[in-house]
């Protein structure tokens, strides 16, 4: 088993594992055990009482945080002629179809997130066995496949923050809500923001405890564990 290192064993020293913090306190603990010298990631991570493997139970969505992930995301948009133009209007970093579709069987992947216009889906499904273990397929579950105006706002709320979340094979969720250079304050209402949402893409199907564990953590840093019934009441103001 590999060992931590002293400044991680330091960082552990500041957490109590046996308690469940409030999303305050968690929140001010995960940004002081965060030792990296670089501006790590604050993540937060759910354990759902979800079963993934029950159609009926699958959640995802996306959430539009206010303070943003503190990444620049490059956004891919498959279109053309106006859709295109708007695209890069706003904001997309590359925007185009068939010469982009040959880049990507290629092997060039110089993008975080894609968006795509119905009417090209068709020539972007060629790309479903590259794209989709990459988590970078576009999908109108996660609200990445539009057209007409909708294609300038959505390229828009990715470049300001909006990202997506899903339950995972193994039940859980893991979204990113900052960097550890954010402020308390800013986190906490991202961290509202996201339990927000989730709560709102319940399920019908669900049954019993929905959410059971909710942790945060920074790059490399130990979980910090939240109270979960505080945290399903979390609502941006």
């Amino acid at each position: 088993m590999a060992k931590h290192g002293k400044q991680y064993q330091e960082a552990v020293k500041l957490v109590d594992s046996t308690k469940d913090y409030s999303p305050e306190e968690a929140v001010e603990l995960v940004k002081k055990t965060s030792y990296t010298k670089f501006d790590g990631t604050i993540e937060a991570h759910l354990r759902m009482g979800l079963d993934p493997r029950k159609a009926d139970q699958q959640i995802r969505s996306t959430v539009q945080l206010p303070h943003g992930t503190g990444r620049q995301v490059r956004v891919m948009v498959f279109a053309e002629g106006q859709d295109q133009k708007d695209a890069l209007d706003a904001g997309a970093d590359h925007a185009g179809t068939d010469e982009y579709i040959q880049k990507i069987q290629e092997g060039w992947f110089e993008f975080d997130v894609s968006v795509a216009t119905p009417s090209v889906m068709s020539k972007v499904g060629r790309l479903g066995k590259l794209l989709g273990p990459r988590g970078l397929m576009p999908s109108p579950k996660a609200g990445t496949v539009v057209q007409g105006a909708d294609v300038g706002r959505v390229v828009s709320e990715l470049k300001a923050g909006r990202v997506e979340f899903r339950l995972d094979r193994t039940a859980n969720v893991h979204v990113p809500i900052g960097k550890a250079s954010f402020t308390e304050k800013q986190l906490f209402e991202n961290l509202s923001a996201l339990m927000e949402s989730i709560v709102q893409a319940k399920p019908s199907a669900a049954k019993g405890l929905y959410i059971k564990r909710v942790t945060l953590s920074a790059t490399m840093g130990p979980g910090v564990k939240v109270d979960a019934m505080q945290a399903m009441q979390l609502k941006l103001a």
